[in-house]
This record gives C-alpha cells, structure tokens and sequence, in this order.
C-alpha cells in the first residue's frame, strides 16, 4: 500500500534503493511462485519492480489525479502481472508488467471522468484553480451587498479574464465546467408518470457481461499461452528476432534491437533480416489461427 501523500516522496526515495533482481533471480523466483505458489517469491518480484510502477505514474500526472493513487492503482496492476507471469516464455517482468499496471492506470482515470473533465492541461488547472479563488471572493463581496449570485456577471468575466490574462470565452468554459452537477443515473419517473431520461439508459457494465468474459480471457489466453506456442514453431534464429523486434522492452521503456542491429550480429544484410522478420510472422500468424 502507497502511505499517505505527506510521506510519497519517502516511499518513492525507498522504494528507488530497492535492490533489481539478475534475470536468473528474476526466473529462480518466477518459478517458485508458479510451482510452490511461493508467496516470499512473489513479494521479491513485486517489491523489485515497485520503481517500474512509480516511473509509469509520472506519464499520467496531467490529468490532475493525485500520484499517490496513481501508484496505488498501478500496484495492483503489477500484482495482477507476478501473479500471470510465465517465466519460460522468455520475456523479462519488466516488458509483461508494463501493460498491466497501465491498464489499471488506464481504469482508474476512466472510473475518475469527471474530474479529468474539469481541469486537463496545466494551463486549465490554473486557470480552475485562480477561477475559485477569485470567485470566492466575488461571492464574498456579494454577501457585503446582500446580493447572492450562483453565475458570474459579464463584468466579473471581463475582470477575470484580464487579471489571468486569458481569453474571456476560457473563463466562461472553465465556469460551466466548476458549475456542473452530478446527474441521477436512474431519475425516477415525472409527475405526469412519463419515464425521465437518464444515463442509466445507454451505460451499461458491459466488463461482467458473460460473453464479454469469456472474449476477454480468450484474448488473455492468445496473448500468453498462444504467443508461446507460436514462437515454438520458429527456428533459434527467427525467434531472436521476433522476440527483439516485437516482445523486448528495456527498462527506460525503449524496444529491442533495430534491423541494422540485428544485421550486425548475424553477419548480413538488414533486408534480409527484415525478410526472417516476415516469414517469421507469417509461420507464428498461422500457428495463432490454429491455436485459436
């Protein structure tokens, strides 16, 4: 579990000194957990790869959700992966538990819409939060004159839009945003026994829905025991290079070796490593369909 805000910075300076596991503790564990259901090894991978979750956290800072949460989310997502992991596959943690803790990322910015929808960018979170201030004070000025207004007057606009150095239709924007109120999901029925409209009607949780179960462990399936077999019918060679150009994600995020890289090794021409590269793909296409 994150600590609280106050301590962030304390728990990303710890959990940066957390010491990497080689690739062959990295597997020692894996292996462990798959087999024993080891949960000390599952703990060590968790922990080794916390700074991994921290440094994703930072690509979604702009979207005004407190990094704390973003962590605490991600977190999940990287246990989600430990625990799917398959060590024989040949592809580090690293690349696997990239995709789940963004997904659980992804999920809680989705689930938090409505704040997102308030302030986006940098320049619209000052403007939100330089709008309330100044607002507050307008509604305390008001009190004095014993007027009470909900709405901004168009000289308060202008006032604020000069004094922000903004456009005055940005202030009307980010006003309409502030003023916005929650909506009934089911409203209950009028006076007059018609229906009332509501979200309700056309959001539908369609994540438990059965048959959209069932599709999404398929395409689990596909991406983890079917990958493996494809990549089993590939000689060493066009194997390496699959796996280099498409699977191997390092860890400042960068993919795996280029085609004139690749040449380089292997003592030919980088065409003809693209040439591997795509019966390669056509051999593991083939493989996938028969799998599926």
């Amino acid at each position: 579990m994150v600590p609280a805000l106050g301590n962030l910075d304390a728990y990303i300076g710890a959990v940066n000194r957390l010491p990497l596991l080689t690739p062959e503790q990295e597997k020692d564990y894996a292996h462990r957990l798959k087999n024993d259901n080891d949960l000390d090894a599952a703990g060590r991978l968790i922990l080794s790869h916390l700074r991994l979750v921290v440094s994703i956290s930072r690509q979604y800072l702009g979207y005004g959700l407190p990094q704390g949460d973003l962590i605490q989310e991600g977190n999940v997502g990287l246990m989600k992966a430990v625990k799917r992991f398959d060590p024989d596959q040949g592809v580090r943690l690293v690349s696997y538990a990239m995709h789940w803790i963004k997904a659980e990322i992804h999920e809680y910015i989705l689930k938090n819409w409505r704040m997102v929808k308030v302030a986006t960018t940098k320049a619209q979170r000052k403007l939100f939060f330089n709008l309330r201030s100044m607002k507050q004070g307008f509604k305390a000025d008001a009190l004095d004159t014993d007027t009470h207004r909900e709405t901004l007057s168009e000289h308060e606009i202008d006032q604020m839009a000069t004094q922000l150095g903004v456009k005055r239709e940005e202030v009307i924007e980010m006003e309409t945003r502030m003023s916005g109120r929650d909506v009934l999901l089911d409203p209950a029925p009028s006076d007059d026994g018609e229906q009332a409209w509501g979200p309700i009607a056309y959001l539908s949780d369609s994540a438990h829905e059965p048959t959209a179960m069932i599709a999404s462990r398929q395409r689990d399936e596909l991406a983890s025991d079917g990958i493996h077999q494809a990549l089993e019918v590939l000689d060493a060679r066009s194997r390496r290079i699959v796996e280099q150009r498409w699977l191997q994600v390092n860890d400042d995020g960068s993919g795996g070796m280029t085609l004139h890289e690749l040449a380089a090794e292997y003592g030919v021409s980088a065409e003809r490593i693209r040439q591997i590269e795509v019966a390669a793909m056509k051999k593991m296409r083939k493989a996938l369909a028969e799998y599926a």
